[in-house]
């Protein structure tokens, strides 16, 4: 059984849907849980401190041990105070599931600047302003796991939702740095893309959950939270990789390197010449899946014929 045992995790935005799911099943594995979430409307609006209360009070209720945090992501002292309260309560930080995060559809060219700024200060900023204190309680401890939650919208793109897209592209980017950094301290840091029944599917399609409704049934929220519960564990072994998880299915998302079109050595290649090979160019196949630019560098050295 993959357990928690003396082991403390911190989740964020988990007084509801899929974060007050990741918090339960690991505090169900034994770990003990900051629950924390501000209680904000889907639009981040308002605050309700009962909502991180009620899931602290359900893992309570079932055996396990709970904080509630009510400190915000999206200011470096909010990020830096959830920290200091897991470790004041629980003694340290062994894994960070960073979920909080707010949601607004609107058309590219009606978004604001104040929309732009507020969606990337509560996903990309809160992410960084959370796991960089983590992250260094983590290399002390010479151990960690951070599981990261983004989203296909970022990867692949969404409609109406640029500014949340692109927030959420700069999680993976961000992940993939901790990674790289993580890697010599014990330090992994994964990202999943989940789907699942939440406010955020409700408003995006206008539709009210039914549990008469094929898709409401095939969208469980809890058939997100076997991936992450595993990827937040001493079970899971590597670093850098993004896990797209929904309706019970899991596969693991990647950016691949196509082989490419190499110049004729000693020519300078022309728009032309580009127009020319762009079949080539374009073709995702072969591909590798470099996992630092340093991986990108080597294929292209290789490719060319230079010595490093």
């Amino acid at each position: 059984m993959i357990d928690f045992q003396d082991q403390a995790v911190v989740v964020t935005g988990a007084g509801r849907g899929l974060g007050r799911l990741y918090a339960l099943d690991l505090a169900s594995r034994g770990a003990a849980v900051l629950v924390n979430d501000i209680g904000v409307s889907m639009g981040g609006a308002g605050e309700d401190t009962s909502v991180a209360a009620a899931v602290v009070a359900e893992i309570e209720a079932a055996g396990g041990r709970a904080a509630a945090n009510h400190d915000s992501v999206d200011t470096p002292e909010g990020g830096q105070a959830i920290v200091d309260h897991a470790v004041e309560a629980f003694g340290r930080v062994d894994a960070v599931v960073s979920n909080a995060g707010i949601f607004q559809t609107l058309p590219f060219e009606d978004i604001t600047v104040d929309d732009w700024r507020r969606m990337r200060r509560v996903h990309l900023d809160g992410a960084f302003f959370l796991a960089q204190p983590a992250y260094r309680v983590m290399k002390t401890q010479g151990y960690g796991r951070f599981v990261m939650i983004a989203s296909s919208a970022g990867l692949f793109g969404q409609h109406l939702a640029a500014h949340y897209s692109a927030a959420k592209a700069g999680i993976m980017g961000l992940t993939n740095v901790i990674a790289v950094e993580g890697a010599p301290h014990g330090i992994l840091a994964n990202t999943v893309l989940p789907f699942g029944q939440s406010r955020m599917v409700w408003e995006t399609t206008g539709e009210e959950p039914s549990e008469s409704n094929p898709f409401v049934n095939a969208i469980k929220p809890e058939l997100v939270v076997p991936i992450v519960t595993y990827l937040a564990s001493r079970a899971c072994s590597f670093s850098h990789h993004n896990y797209s998880a929904g309706a019970g299915r899991f596969a693991r998302a990647f950016v691949g390197l196509g082989e490419g079109w190499v110049a004729p050595r000693d020519t300078q290649p022309t728009a032309e010449a580009v127009e020319a090979n762009l079949a080539a160019i374009s073709a995702t196949e072969p591909f590798i899946v470099p996992m630092s630019i340093v991986d990108e560098v080597l294929e292209i050295c290789t490719r060319v014929g230079v010595a490093l």
